[in-house]
């Protein structure tokens, strides 16, 4: 019964409101009462206007939302159509013509508009309430213009959590969508798919505000957004909205333009008409609970003691290492024939010494090319490390007579290590030692700058809330504080805790030679390949370095900062070289003075190909020409193992080689392994040349990467098969970091493959590539690449520490130099 006597009482309460809307007009025109779901023709000018009245009841604590929906069949921009809806706590108007202004400034005009009206807030109320809404149609035109009316209540207006919705939008008509967080979710993902590429569409996330900005030109000015072609995804945080709920609007953009695609080339009369129908665009929207607080920790833990194993194994193979080194030394104490020569339980007499020589001293008619092999820290104390500037390699080099000497020696056919390794032991580990100092120097410098721009770009993409600056993989990417990609700079710790652990093991190799030297073992002194540890400092340094640049990269990756990711990248490619080509050659080796001033200009041309690579041909003839001639200078470098100059007479002194070689008399090369290589070297590297000058690739930092990376494996290869050519061997160690690294690199190579975004495209484009998480629900393939990558290059440090380590018991006069 109370039920039956409360609908007559609202019926008279809705009249009631109706005669004091007419009331309040006065003179204006009288309110007609408007009814939901019904469509009103009729006609304005300057001197007759229309207004209606729309009254609804509320529950408690429903949101109700009403859409409004006009129509004119006039063109005249000179006179629109204007519709005023006035409701309790604002105000929404608009044009008919609605015009949008697109790319130079072009129009365009749409005749339908349908929008939706800020809701009423609920209320704490135990009854109904009633809700009131006027809709004012206007016009200055001095005659009739005809327009239509509809005024509907939506039905799905408020979003469910793990329920897909599909609707239709355009630019004139735009939608949006009440969320509510639920009890128990603290993080949402909003994921929204179109079948079609275009038209171009916004996706923004704003706080419940009125007036809510809901078309082309005011959608940026509130909340989070990112632009869409067939796919977006946002990820919403309940801490970020108060009031637990928060609107998710989508709005059509006039053009394409934003998202990669054309503006047509006529938009005037008909062609207008025409566009302006191809701008439906059907949506589907889906909010999905994100990853809990768990999952991180998870994730945590799951990095870092996924990479502290390494650790434990190195502990390991030290400790087996050890006692294997013990026991070995023990039975050569044991053992009364060996009693000649020196030996330290680092380095045990093993069966690969060759027949007749003398642990103490090497034969001077043994030594190669009747030069007897030299040893300065015989006759030095032990631990006499002193700078003195009798010590320095200028003054050493300037003699004449050894100047002499070098051309004598180093332009043999056939040449052997203790050739290559004359000079005092002290002076060139030193020289080694200033590549580690140096890009300590380098790291601080560069880093630091890197750090403050990252953190910039972080907080404009939070105070803004364009997520278009950053190029994310969107499906996955879990914010933590500030950070909008926290998976992202995690996956990077494993670079730092390996190079971290490389350094350690490269220490404890330093410890133990510095202890065989000063108790003048003569392993140390005469066999196997001279120990300088400095280069391998440097690459541990740079291993750590890059994973600290790749983390400030993933901070907010975009075209502009991604030489971050690929600097020190260059560097450990370009180390890996200088340590392969040193093991051999340990005198003439760059310095590292020129090594990272070459490095500086790799890094340099990769910013200029950044800004002007990507259309300019002249920039690609330059670099092209730059990059052959480089290659022709160094091979020559190579060849003639630093003794031939490179002047102003190189051009006539490359003529008179060529003719009297390849002309005159055609006759074998002189070093035939070398020119093999460097044959090959130039081709691959021509090849790269001439790639580059046809294609001309956007992506300018990984074309450098990858021209680095071909000459690495290029040479390493060359090293490894020379090696077994001269009957050496690998031992398990290196076999396995060998067998280690190429399964690792195919994996992480995999992965990196899996393109999950691209900032060569428009960052609407990118997001079409955007997977979702793959790995503890928390890590995305881009991580696993960051994963393998870290493991992946830490072998192969291993492999340059260790390959050589069979030699350690042969007399340097028998290593040959390739």
């Amino acid at each position: 019964m109370a039920g039956v006597a409360a609908a007559p009482a609202t019926g008279a309460l809705l009249c009631a409101l109706l005669w004091a809307a007419a009331a309040a007009v006065g003179s204006g025109g009288n309110p007609a009462p408007g009814a939901f779901g019904r469509v009103y023709r009729g006609a304005v000018n300057i001197s007759a206007e229309r207004v209606y009245a729309f009254a609804y009841s509320r529950e408690p604590g429903q949101v109700d939302a009403v859409r409004v929906y006009v129509n004119s069949s006039s063109e005249n921009l000179q006179y629109p159509v204007l519709f005023v809806v006035r409701q309790q706590k604002g105000v929404l108007s608009w044009q008919v013509p609605l015009i949008f202004r697109g790319l130079y400034q072009r129009t365009y005009n749409y005749q339908e508009v349908s929008r939706t009206l800020c809701p009423s807030e609920p209320t704490p109320e135990t009854g109904p309430s009633d809700q009131i809404i006027f809709v004012d149609v206007a016009s200055m035109a001095p005659f009739n213009i005809a327009y239509e009316l509809l005024v509907t209540r939506l039905e799905n207006f408020q979003l469910e959590t793990n329920k897909a919705f599909n609707f239709t939008a355009s630019p004139s008509q735009p939608q949006y969508f009440l969320y509510k967080f639920p009890q128990d979710v603290d993080s949402v993902i909003i994921k929204v798919v179109s079948d079609v590429v275009y038209p171009c569409s916004v996706v923004s996330v704003q706080d419940i505000v009125c007036p809510v900005y809901d078309l082309d030109h005011n959608v940026e000015f509130n909340g989070v957004y990112q632009s869409m072609t067939k796919q977006a995804a946002i990820t919403v945080q309940r801490k970020d909205f108060p009031g637990e709920q928060f609107f998710v609007v989508f709005v059509i953009k006039p053009e394409d333009y934003a998202c990669g695609g054309s503006v047509p080339s006529s938009i005037h009369g008909n062609a207008n008409r025409t566009w302006n129908l191809q701008r439906t665009k059907n949506l589907q929207v889906t909010i999905v609970p994100s990853i809990k607080k768990s999952v991180y920790v998870q994730a945590m833990f799951f990095s870092f003691l996924g990479f502290l194993s390494f650790y434990l194994g190195s502990v390991v193979v030290a400790f087996v290492h050890y006692i294997r080194v013990r026991r070995k030394a023990s039975a050569a104490r044991l053992s009364p024939e060996d009693g000649s020569g020196i030996m330290t339980s680092s380095h045990p007499i093993t069966a690969s010494t060759p027949e007749g020589s003398s642990y103490g001293a090497i034969d001077e008619s043994s030594s190669s090319g009747g030069h007897q092999l030299c040893s300065p820290d015989r006759g030095l104390p032990a631990g006499s490390d002193t700078d003195s500037s009798v010590e320095e390699e200028s003054d050493f080099d300037t003699m004449p007579e050894i100047e002499s000497d070098k051309n004598v020696i180093r332009t043999k056919v056939f040449l052997y290590l203790s050739d290559l390794s004359r000079k005092d032991r002290r002076i060139v580990s030193k020289k080694y030692k200033i590549y580690f100092w140096n890009i300590i120097t380098i790291a601080v410098f560069y880093a630091l700058p890197v750090i403050q721009l990252v953190i910039t770009y972080q907080t404009v993409v939070n105070v803004t809330g364009n997520q278009d600056i950053c190029y994310y993989n969107f499906l996955c990417a879990h914010p933590l504080g500030v950070l909008s990609a926290f998976n992202n700079i995690l996956s990077n710790v494993g670079h730092m805790l390996l190079g971290f652990l490389f350094l350690l093991i490269v220490l404890r190799r330093d410890i133990l030679h510095r202890r065989a030297m000063e108790m003048k073992d003569v392993y140390t002194l005469d066999y196997g390949i001279p120990k300088h540890f400095g280069l391998f400092y440097a690459m541990g340094i740079a291993l750590m370095m890059e994973g600290v640049l790749s983390a400030c990269y993933h901070v907010c990756p975009n075209y502009s900062n991604f030489q971050f990711d690929t600097s020190f990248m260059y560097m450990i490619a370009g180390l890996c070289m200088l340590k392969l080509y040193q093991t051999r050659h340990p005198d003439i080796n760059a310095s590292a003075y020129s090594a990272y001033a070459s490095f500086a200009v790799v890094i340099c041309l990769a910013v200029l190909g950044v800004v002007f690579g990507k259309n300019d041909m002249w920039f690609w003839v330059i670099f092209s020409m730059i990059h052959v001639v480089a290659s022709l200078a160094l091979s020559t470098q190579i060849y003639y193992m630093g003794r031939f100059k490179i002047d102003l007479g190189v051009f006539r002194r490359a003529a008179m080689v060529l003719y009297t070689d390849c002309i005159q008399q055609c006759s074998r090369p002189m070093y035939m392994d070398r020119m093999v290589l460097l044959i090959v070297g130039n081709l691959v590297n021509w090849s790269f040349a001439i790639f580059g000058l046809v294609y001309r690739p956007r992506d300018f930092a990984s074309y450098i990467l990858g021209i680095f990376i071909c000459n690495l494996l290029l040479y390493l290869a060359f090293y490894i098969i020379m090696k077994l050519r001269s009957s050496e061997k690998l031992l398990p160690i290196p076999l396995f970091c060998i067998v280690a690294t190429a399964v690792v690199w195919a994996s992480a190579l995999y992965f990196f493959f899996q393109t999950l975004s691209s900032w060569e495209e428009t960052p609407a484009e990118s997001r079409e590539k955007n997977r979702p998480c793959i790995l503890l629900g928390f890590f995305d393939d881009h991580d696993v690449w960051h994963f393998l990558s870290a493991a992946a290059l830490f072998f192969s440090f291993l492999v340059l520490l260790t390959l050589d380590d069979d030699l350690d018991t042969v007399r340097r006069d028998k290593i040959p130099v390739f």
